[in-house]
């Protein structure tokens, strides 16, 4: 028996929230983590204050909230994922010419974990350690659009979620469900000028085995090619694919 059955308890739900595709309403929790209903409901308020789970009051259901993503996207942080990536990236520099980078979600935001520069470019602003706003990047939008539309909601709940940079991006949340419908059409996603004027990226995301996805690969090239660049599109999702595979992902298709 447990000596701590609180945090035994908190982890069982959020074990449960993070296999589910939706948000669920409390009488599932509480069936399914074999939790009383009252004690049920403490825990996920305590999680909701801690920002580990969310609320969705109109349909009566708890999801996973911010503070649980940074935790899973702490993991994908560390030095494995990093010398699963680089290779690959150095490979698809070789490939296109474009400086190419791997990136994470942490909370609204994508951080930088590595970053392979293409002899004679230019440094670029997503050099490692630094954080972009999600929505803005090509990254960003390859991780969002393979979240579930639940999840998105719960990251961007009003227009004071959305921060501006150079006056283009999606400013609400219908405006991104947009931008990331026609990303999982397209296959790809694709930033132009949004992050730094003249510059556009190409993206596409790795998927851990459950098909969440853990990281965004990208590359890089001045704006006058084209957001769109079919031969730049086609190698960073070629990338993504081997290292969906290397982390044991695997390639859904498109939604």
């Amino acid at each position: 028996m447990s000596q701590v059955p609180a945090a035994t308890r908190t982890l069982r739900v959020l074990r449960f929230l993070a296999t589910q595709a939706d948000p669920v309403p409390l009488d599932r929790i509480v069936r399914a983590c074999e939790l009383p209903r009252s004690t049920a409901y403490h825990l996920l308020n305590t999680m909701i204050d801690e920002g580990f789970v969310v609320h969705l009051p109109e349909e009566h259901r708890y999801g996973l909230g911010v503070a649980a993503f940074e935790v899973g996207s702490g993991f994908t942080r560390q030095e494995p994922l990093a010398r699963l990536a680089r290779r690959p990236l150095a490979e698809l520099v070789d490939r296109t010419g474009h400086g190419a980078h791997l990136a994470v979600l942490h909370g609204r935001d994508v951080l930088y974990v590595v970053e392979e520069r293409a002899p004679g470019r230019p440094p670029l602003v997503t050099d490692v350690g630094v954080r972009l706003p999600a929505h803005l990047t090509a990254s960003g939008r390859a991780i969002l659009a393979a979240l579930p539309a639940s999840q998105v909601r719960a990251l961007y709940p009003d227009r004071s979620a959305f921060v501006d940079r150079h006056g283009k991006g999606p400013a609400s949340l219908s405006a991104l469900r947009t931008v990331l419908s026609a990303t999982r059409q397209r296959g790809h996603a694709t930033e132009d000028g949004e992050v730094t004027p003249g510059l556009c990226s190409v993206a596409a995301a790795v998927l851990d085995h459950n098909g969440h996805p853990v990281a965004g690969v990208a590359v890089t090239f001045p704006g006058g090619t084209g957001a769109d660049d079919p031969r730049a599109a086609a190698a960073v999702t070629a990338t993504a694919a081997r290292l969906t595979s290397r982390v044991s992902g695997w390639a859904r298709a498109s939604r």
